[in-house]
């Protein structure tokens, strides 16, 4: 913060830089990372609230029961999971400044993280082809709408994540390269947790409907 002050002896002001408080490096990034967290918490808060509304008006059309398989749901839901854990094996090496390590474990991530992806347009597909599409009703728009929200979400984690592998590889694990690993960590943790609750709220309560 520049102050000024008129001093009697001259007249004229005089300029000088008061004492702030230091910020470390990487403070705003961190700080900023969190609020987007935050922001996306609101964001699927919203659309279970609106699932949790229309998640029962099937318009005569096919219900939770007659759409989904669980036993794929289990396993997709298992390709995140692990994902999540192979991320924290990423976080591990890391820390120990193992770069080969850290970039196999983060490639492992990817492919646990595009599997889930493939296995979810798979599902997507075979519902669209059996007439269950978004706007077939408000359940079936709700859904598309949660669980492609979610879908998404992967698909740009996958892509910061490959971003980061080549920055890593060119740069090495640099200051700014870990803290960038450390917000993709928070994300794609974030994301284990919402698809949680998508599992739970939306295909296990669905079909027991």
């Amino acid at each position: 913060m520049t102050v000024a002050v008129n001093p009697s002896q001259t007249g004229e002001p005089v300029f000088y830089l008061a004492d702030e408080h230091p910020h470390p490096e990487g403070y705003s990034t961190s700080l900023g990372f969190w609020i987007y967290l935050m922001s996306d918490c609101l964001i699927f808060a919203m659309l279970f609230a609106a699932f949790g509304v229309l998640g029962a008006n099937y318009a005569a059309g096919p219900a939770p029961k007659d759409l989904f398989d669980l036993d794929l749901v289990a396993v997709n839901t298992s390709m995140l999971l692990l994902s999540s854990i192979t991320f924290g094996f990423a976080m591990l090496t890391m820390q120990q400044n193992k770069i080969a390590q850290t970039q196999m474990w983060l490639a492992i991530t990817g492919l646990f993280g595009a599997a889930f992806i493939g296995i979810e347009l798979t599902e997507f597909a075979h519902m669209i082809h059996e007439g269950a599409t978004p706007q077939r009703s408000a359940f079936l728009s709700a859904f598309f709408t949660l669980v492609g929200t979610h879908g998404l979400h992967v698909s740009c984690g996958l892509i910061w994540l490959v971003t980061l592998m080549v920055q890593v590889w060119k740069f090495g694990l640099i200051e700014a390269n870990r803290r960038r690993l450390m917000c993709l960590s928070m994300f794609w943790h974030f994301l284990d947790v919402v698809w949680i609750g998508v599992f739970t709220f939306v295909y296990l309560l669905g079909v027991l409907r």
